[in-house]
């Protein structure tokens, strides 16, 4: 009974050792040596739940592990040129490393905003996004972060302005939250869609973002809004000049004329384009661009 018992502690000794080992290897593996292509997508072992008792105490490596290859698997597929970009894994490997690690604050708020983004830029998967934040907020119901970014994720991609702001207001409600989050929920309520509401909502989330990232995304969201009121400002002065004169004019031709001072600039400091039927819009060579989506439904992958 007891050489049984050894050994079958040995065996289970023997196994979380190699799965261990097979979890460092991989992290050595994906940060010296080149990531397999877009098109391999091969999950060894597709089950969180199987990951975290294979790899019992190394389970918090094994996340960071599989949080990797997630940020690879996006960044790899975002890059890829040319076909029907594909995101399959994306879900699947932050569901593993959340599984794994129930308190991974940065793989809940990258991983939401990873799946959100529209295609083919990302997944266009908003459904998912918020399917992860409620898996965090169930671990830590008092982490209002992911309840603004529920209401993030149904104001931006899925242009639901009342659910967004009643995230918002719940975020609100939760003690230590910031007091613009219940201003933001009544904005978004009242004005959901227009920039005013949009500028409100990504001034509260830069101010509580916790990771950097988020923090400069929601500052390069605020100086697209900004661009976009010079555009529109500028498209006033185009049509002005259209009407009395009955030509689409360039900017060379605003500038002739001295309506303009100088071809005009972004934030970015790129000048706008302005199109031969005499429409204002950003660059694409801009560091700005795309512009923000207009409200109206998110582009997805093809299935």
């Amino acid at each position: 009974m007891h050489a049984t018992l050894r050994a079958n502690l040995s065996l289970t000794l023997v196994v979380t050792t190699l799965c261990a080992s097979t979890v460092v290897l991989q992290v050595v593996r994906d940060r010296h040596f080149p990531q397999p292509s877009a098109g391999e997508e091969l999950l060894y072992i597709p089950s969180g739940d199987l990951v975290r008792r294979l790899v019992l105490p190394y389970r918090m490596l094994a996340a960071d592990a599989y949080w990797i290859r997630a940020i690879q698997h996006y960044g790899g597929t975002k890059r890829q040129e040319g076909g029907d970009k594909r995101y399959r894994l994306l879900y699947p490997l932050l569901d593993i490393t959340t599984t794994l690690d129930p308190r991974f604050n940065i793989a809940y708020r990258f991983g939401s905003v990873f799946l959100a983004e529209a295609y083919p830029s990302g997944p266009g998967r908003p459904d998912l996004a918020v399917a992860l934040l409620e898996r965090g907020l169930r671990e830590r119901p008092e982490k209002w972060e992911y309840m603004q970014d529920i209401g993030f994720v149904h104001y931006w991609y899925v242009h639901d302005y009342a659910v967004a702001a009643g995230w918002f207001k719940k975020a609100s409600d939760v003690p230590g939250a910031p007091w613009m989050l219940r201003s933001l929920a009544a904005t978004t309520l009242a004005q959901g869609g227009d920039r005013r509401s949009s500028r409100t909502m990504w001034e509260a989330i830069r101010q509580s973002a916790e990771i950097d990232w988020l923090r400069k995304d929601a500052e390069r969201r605020i100086v697209q809004l900004q661009a976009l009121d010079i555009v529109d400002a500028l498209q006033r002065v185009v049509d002005d000049y259209t009407r009395r004169t009955g030509e689409h004019p360039d900017w060379a031709a605003l500038v002739r004329a001295r309506v303009l001072p100088g071809i005009p600039v972004d934030p970015a400091g790129t000048p706008f384009a302005l199109t031969p039927d005499g429409r204002v819009r950003l660059s694409p060579s801009s560091s700005l661009w795309p512009p923000p989506d207009e409200p109206g439904g998110v582009p997805r992958a093809p299935s």
